[in-house]
């Protein structure tokens, strides 16, 4: 039955982007570890890590997708449980320090130590397990997207007034993680990481399993994203989108299919923090801010919304221009980044994947005889 669900909404875009995420997971690898340094074919370590930044990044964008383009569902603080879970794996990442750190203390982290901080708070408790961090990755996004899902959607709270709640909520994390007291590192976060399952986290090895690991989860996620559209589920989240006051004329409880869809992509979201963070090598509270999470409602615009494939593109091609134009043209990228999300709401509202299939649309079609021949040749 598993296998069913996971073939249901594999269709040919499906088997495009898979296969695309199975040669990255082949071919960066050799290219890095096997093709020597001085071939034009060879990778380096930052190009890895680069690439694996934007996958999480991807995988974010496809977390907002769900929910956004299948239940109509505009969330400006899906950066919040993409936080959460970056702050679940630094906690661990943290904890495997150990006496290496500045101030030597086998337990506690330096930052703890430099705010004569006495004994390890007790929600640190069990981040020294990578299985325990693991399950925090999950648990505390989705825990966080369950209650607040629990009591927006059973309030009827839709439209911009979601979006603004979404946002204030991100924004409430924020300010409360820029604290000391709270025992997150404040505003500088959790940095200097030292080792992953016990191997050297800047070891070349390493950052390729790692965006192996990050090819792998956005994968399994783009599968079952998929599976659920291609389900009856995921008629009725359509059908929630465009019409929640019929779907809810006709028996359906649609607070509890938005609940579902809404935990689902936060628990994704934090998958996509906790694997960013080994890879950049830090998390703090900028990554909270509102502007990120509209950052990634521009991804998934660009891309096109309701489409999956379209949102790991318009992440992938966004954060591409960024890390370009952040260096070539500094001062002027959010006036670019502002002026192409407007663009494509006014001419491209289905976004890059949207434009192909107007373009096919827009293509004179010749007319067929009852014999299948073209109507402007005469049958011999």
């Amino acid at each position: 039955m598993l296998t069913r669900f996971f073939l249901m909404g594999l269709d040919r875009k499906a088997g495009v982007v898979l296969t695309i995420l199975a040669l990255l997971a082949v071919l960066v690898p050799v290219s890095t570890l096997l093709v020597p340094a001085d071939s034009p074919f060879h990778l380096s370590i930052f190009t890895v890590s680069l690439l694996g930044k934007y996958l999480c990044f991807a995988l974010l964008a496809l977390a907002l997708d769900l929910v956004w383009g299948y239940c109509g569902i505009l969330s400006l603080g899906h950066a919040a449980f993409f936080a959460l879970g970056g702050y679940a794996m630094g906690m661990h990442l943290m904890r495997q320090i150990g006496p290496r750190g500045v101030y030597g203390n086998p337990v506690l982290p330096d930052f703890m130590v430099f705010l004569n901080w006495t004994e390890l708070p007790w929600y640190w408790l069990g981040f020294d397990h990578f299985w325990f961090a693991a399950l925090m990755v999950l648990a505390v996004p989705g825990a966080l997207a369950f209650a607040f899902g629990w009591f927006a959607f059973r309030s009827r709270v839709t439209g911009v007034y979601l979006s603004i709640i979404t946002q204030a909520m991100t924004f409430a994390l924020l300010l409360a993680f820029f604290r000391n007291d709270m025992g997150f590192g404040g505003n500088n976060g959790l940095t200097d990481f030292k080792e992953i399952l016990g191997a050297d986290i800047q070891a070349p090895g390493t950052r390729v399993g790692l965006f192996v690991a990050t090819v792998v989860a956005l994968a399994l996620s783009y599968m079952i994203a998929s599976g659920i559209i291609g389900s009856k589920l995921g008629k009725v989240l359509v059908a929630v989108r465009d019409t929640e006051s019929r779907v809810r004329f006709l028996g359906y409880n649609t607070e509890h299919y938005k609940l579902f869809a809404w935990t689902l992509s936060a628990c994704m979201a934090g998958v996509a923090g906790a694997l960013y963070v080994p890879q950049v090598g830090i998390i703090n509270p900028s990554e909270f801010a509102p502007a990120s999470s509209i950052e990634a409602v521009i991804w998934v615009a660009v891309g096109g919304r309701g489409t999956l494939a379209g949102a790991i593109l318009g992440a992938v091609l966004v954060n591409f221009g960024k890390s370009y134009f952040t260096g070539a043209l500094p001062e002027l990228w959010l006036f670019a980044l502002g002026g192409l999300f407007v663009a494509v709401t006014l001419f491209l509202p289905k976004g890059l994947l949207g434009l192909g299939a107007q373009l096919m649309a827009r293509m004179p079609k010749s007319k067929s005889l009852p014999n299948g021949k073209p109507a402007d040749q005469k049958g011999m």
